[in-house]
């Protein structure tokens, strides 16, 4: 049976590969991003493969223009019942020097995205009676230098998983959470301009402390989220999965 699914921030990086992912396994994918013209590569990339996909301009952060794409999504591709909350952006900076701008940006795009994100779907799949809701927290919800407001919205991420999977199993829908560690993305290149050192030696510095020794792809996490997503993780809710080479403490 064909699913659609919904993946935000999906442009590029994790949510690209996610996508790509969840159409490979036959699904229909809505590829959200802030702006719609840069999902026309991941889009183009599952149509190619002869899947169905359509590009989705939305601010997360925006009730209103969440709920117009989410039923743009249902119009055109039918009702969605996957959901994966992956857009995201950093804003990183140590306390002091951390804005209110800094931290209101992080938590609006983070939380208050993937809350206006799931309550819009939420209502189709529990029409439908099956849903899968995936949710990217991330290792720096563990405590991360210069990241507290990535940090807490993330931690935020699992305790609003965890309420979801209470909420909504009794309508047959899951939700659950990934914690990526170091992945190679474009918000990674980010951080190591921010630190002032080239993109390959942050990644070989920071895998060098990974326990499978090597840094960790989109591919990775797009392959956690279809088992997810998947029919066969009915009775896999409420769980946060690293994903990051090992354990961190």
């Amino acid at each position: 049976m064909t699913r659609i699914a919904i993946v935000t921030g999906a442009a590029r990086g994790i949510g690209a590969a996610t996508a790509q992912r969840l159409a490979a396994d036959g699904n229909a994918v809505a590829v959200l991003d802030l702006e719609e013209s840069a999902c026309a590569d991941t889009v183009a990339a599952i149509t190619d493969a002869g899947a169905r996909a359509l590009a989705v301009g939305a601010d997360v952060s925006d009730a209103a223009s969440v709920e117009r794409a989410v039923a743009r999504v249902a119009e055109e591709l039918g009702a969605p019942t996957i959901l994966v909350n992956n857009a995201g952006i950093i804003r990183d900076n140590l306390l002091f020097k951390m804005t209110e701008e800094d931290w209101d940006a992080v938590m609006s795009v983070h939380l208050r995205g993937a809350f206006l994100m799931t309550r819009a779907v939420q209502e189709h799949q529990v029409k439908e009676g099956w849903g899968r809701i995936v949710n990217l927290s991330s290792t720096s919800a563990l405590g991360n230098r210069g990241q507290a407001n990535y940090a807490a919205a993330k931690a935020g991420m699992q305790g609003f998983t965890k309420t979801l999977a209470l909420e909504l199993g009794r309508y047959g829908v899951t939700a659950n959470a990934i914690a990526p560690g170091f992945i190679v993305t474009d918000m990674t290149r980010a951080t190591a301009e921010r630190l002032g050192v080239s993109f390959d030696d942050f990644i070989a510095a920071r895998a060098a402390e990974v326990p499978v020794q090597r840094a960790g792809y989109p591919d990775d996490i797009a392959a956690a989220a279809s088992f997810f997503c998947s029919e066969e993780a009915g009775f896999v809710s409420g769980q946060v999965l690293y994903v990051a080479g090992g354990p961190r403490a």
